[in-house]
């Protein structure tokens, strides 16, 4: 890929100036690909006139909503880097992210106002509402800017989950969006003709890249919501006013529990999902009602779209992720390439995060000697090259001398007929070592004797892998990616 890339909102603007961008349901307003970039070019203006300069950092805190892209292109015209902070954490937290990043402006709707204002005045840094100010800039208007953009520039950060110490801000480049847009453009066929629906949270990849920015360099159109609605993201479903739709299993999972599931016509959607696997059990349920979920894997630090299964082999491939997209390489240390078998997963290719800001520490860790990113993830390749993802590395525990893979004893655990999801970590034993400790989620209306299921398990796993402990529960943890918050789980096994 080029050293400069073509100033994407201008670009759009050029070609396709006045087709759909964006609707937004919040606010009942349309924006043109040109009003898009007419607003970005007035926003730039606002924050130079704040005194903003290159490589200074702008924070963002708010649910989803147009004027947040606007933002985003603002700060690629003018080499800000735009922070999109988690609107779910308390003000101590977003506090420490903020410090530790350094910001020079904070952006905040209505929503979160109280919430900023704590913060900026923890770090002493200038707040702006987004309803006032920043739309105030867009009604003045401001020069057109239309410079290439230099693609390896940082462009914005996203923050890890944070498990243990501090979020990583990982760096997010044009470069990035635009690998990104080719690697799942062309597994998913996007077109200038395609409707997504934008509901996942923007401080999270899959909310600005999946399927939003790609569709927007296409020129296709993004319905936004404020946030995930199951009765909201039913209803536009249903209406027929969409046909790509990504989601995480939790979504799916709410969706197949709604009485009105099968007023939506799946026929006509194209299904991804990300973030975990898609239990089987799910797998089939759309199946039969005509959508073929496509289970994909990639993370923040690869753009992140690296897999994603194809609608040919979904029925007979099910668990995969599918192959490596046009623009991802990918290897498992210690197999020969083609050859069947598992190993830790490797990531390189223009998608690739430079690294982490300000942390050369995790940079150089999580990258290899020789360029190649790890993962942290073990994947198995079968016979005909696609891909299967066993668990995360850190999630495996030793049960006597045996290692276990937590999602290898969930997927068994899923497929019980009273069961709709599961999570199993590893907890201390006196005997062997560790043994796995299974949370168990029913099915509406469901029953199951929690001492029945280690039997049922005995049945289908190797007796070393069976769960020690099962719990009922009600809800699990989450984190705003919908993944399962296992660091919790262990917190509560130990508390109990």
């Amino acid at each position: 890929m080029f050293d400069l890339i073509p100033d994407m909102a201008a670009k759009r603007a050029e070609l396709t100036p006045d087709a759909l961008a964006f609707e937004d349901t919040t606010t009942g307003l349309s924006w043109s690909f040109a009003k898009v970039n007419a607003a970005a070019d007035a926003v730039a203006a606002g924050l130079a006139a704040r005194g903003l300069v290159e490589g200074d950092r702008l924070a963002i805190l708010c649910q989803n909503r147009a004027e947040f892209f606007v933002a985003l292109f603002a700060c690629q015209k003018t080499g800000l880097i735009l922070c999109p902070l988690n609107w779910r954490l308390p003000a101590p937290e977003l506090t420490e992210v903020v410090a530790d990043v350094g910001i020079s402006l904070f952006l905040a709707d209505a929503a979160f106002m109280d919430v900023a204002q704590a913060v900026a005045s923890a770090t002493e840094t200038p707040l702006l509402s987004i309803e006032q100010d920043l739309n105030g800039w867009i009604t003045a208007g401001g020069p057109a800017l239309s410079a290439a953009i230099p693609a390896e520039r940082p462009w914005y950060l996203l923050f890890t989950s944070g498990t243990t110490g501090l979020p990583k801000a990982v760096i997010q480049t044009a470069r990035m969006a635009w690998a990104n847009a080719v690697n799942i453009g062309q597994a998913i066929d996007i077109a200038s003709t395609d409707r997504a629906a934008c509901f996942l949270p923007l401080f999270h990849t899959a909310g600005i890249n999946l399927y939003t920015l790609p569709i927007f360099l296409t020129g296709g159109l993004s319905t936004i919501l404020a946030k995930f609605e199951p009765d909201e993201v039913q209803a536009l479903l249903a209406s027929g006013r969409i046909n790509q739709f990504f989601g995480v299993p939790a979504i799916y999972q709410a969706l197949s529990l709604m009485e009105t599931v099968d007023d939506i016509d799946w026929h006509l959607i194209k299904c991804g999902c990300g973030g975990a696997p898609l239990p089987e059990p799910l797998i089939h349920f759309f199946a039969e009602k005509g959508a073929y979920v496509l289970n994909g894997m990639g993370m923040t630090e690869s753009g992140p779209t690296v897999f994603l299964m194809d609608p040919g082999h979904a029925a007979d491939k099910i668990g995969s992720v599918g192959k490596p997209q046009s623009l991802a390489e990918v290897r498992l240390a210690g197999v020969a390439d083609g050859v069947e078998g598992a190993g830790e997963l490797q990531l390189r290719g223009p998608g690739i995060t430079p690294g982490y800001f300000q942390n050369p520490v995790a940079t150089n860790k999580t990258f290899t000697g020789d360029g190649w990113l790890a993962t942290g993830d073990v994947a198995r390749r079968d016979a005909d090259g696609y891909y299967y993802i066993v668990d995360r590395i850190k999630d495996m525990f030793i049960s006597g001398g045996e290692n276990v893979y937590p999602a290898e004893v969930e997927r068994v655990l899923n497929s019980h007929p009273a069961i709709l999801e599961t999570a199993v970590i590893g907890v201390p034993d006196a005997k062997w070592g560790e043994v796995g400790a299974a949370f168990v989620l029913l099915r509406p209306g469901a029953t199951l004797e929690a001492e029945t299921l280690r039997p049922w398990s005995r049945e289908r796993l190797a007796g070393y892998k069976v769960p020690a402990h099962v719990r009922i529960v009600t809800d699990f943890p989450r984190t705003a990616a919908g993944k399962v918050c296992k660091p919790d789980l262990r917190q509560e096994f130990e508390d109990a």
